[in-house]
């Protein structure tokens, strides 16, 4: 059954909250540098302005007002020194340059016998890295088949130790590997 509209009630057509538009009220955000008496002005090259304001707190020794970090805040007559962090890495050293004989000498000792002299003997007994040494000589296709067989033959006496789940893995590895 349908309300009944009486008579003597008067009808509102009005807006209600719900169904009015929203909209964003004017800004009134006044510009904090107009007559602001602590603001410095610094005009730099390529007609830039630098405008910095210092906090409105009382300054403290460790402020970047005192002491400021950016070189824009300094004045040119008190220049800050102040030392580096230490560095997170350990400064390993450049290898010296290895002479031309010792290079001569690195590759003949690497072709009489590579099984004795390797990269990693070389590079200690000349003071330059593996990497160096593995560029300026190289072994022979027969030679160094054999020491990729070696490695191989060792790696394989491991993989025979694994177990069947870490086997599965390996296996499932090399035939995804094939579809690459």
């Amino acid at each position: 059954m349908k309300p009944r509209l009486s008579l003597s009630s008067p009808l509102r057509f009005t807006r209600s909250y719900a169904t009015r538009l929203p909209e964003r009220p004017p800004s009134r955000n006044p510009d904090p540098l107009l007559n602001n008496p602590y603001a410095v002005y610094k005009d730099l090259p390529e007609n830039v302005t630098f405008i910095h304001r210092p906090p409105p707190t009382a300054p403290s020794p460790l402020s970047y007002t005192t002491l400021p970090a950016s070189p824009l805040l300094q004045s040119s007559a008190t220049p800050v020194d102040r030392p580096l962090p230490p560095s997170l890495w350990k400064d390993k050293g450049e290898k010296p340059r290895v002479s031309d004989e010792d290079i001569a000498r690195i590759r003949q000792l690497r072709r009489e016998d590579p099984q004795t002299w390797t990269r990693g003997r070389l590079a200690a007994e000349f003071n330059c890295t593996q990497w160096f040494v593995g560029k300026i000589t190289s072994l022979k296709s027969a030679d160094r088949k054999k020491v990729v067989a070696e490695v191989e033959k060792a790696h394989a006496a491991n993989r025979d130790k694994w177990g069947e789940r870490r086997k599965l893995n390996a296996d499932i590895r090399k035939k995804r590997k094939e579809f690459w």
